[in-house]
């Protein structure tokens, strides 16, 4: 799959008040480190955590690693690239 997302996209995040809905990207706290933020696409939903995949699984640090993350952890649902220019654009759920 290609990535939807590259190094040096700039990215508007809006804060997420409901449950994340499999195939967005969204913001959620490291489980490894809780003060830094991971940009993944949400694969699974249940139970109160949901599974955080990265769209280069080869090249990803994710759910398959730290396991799934709790609901109350995803903060943000990344809606928007605003940069660079020639990318500009809403981003796409994927399924």
């Amino acid at each position: 799959m290609e990535p939807a997302l590259r190094d040096g996209d700039w990215l508007l995040a809006l804060p997420l008040r409901r449950s994340p809905r499999v195939g967005e990207v969204v913001l959620a706290r490291d489980p490894r480190a809780p003060e830094r933020l991971l940009l993944k696409r949400v694969a699974a939903v249940g139970d109160g955590r949901c599974t955080l995949l990265g769209d280069r699984p080869e090249a990803s640090t994710d759910s398959r690693q730290f396991g799934p993350v709790p609901l109350g952890d995803v903060v943000a649902r990344a809606v928007f690239r605003y940069a660079p220019l020639g990318r500009l654009g809403k981003l796409r759920d994927r399924d």
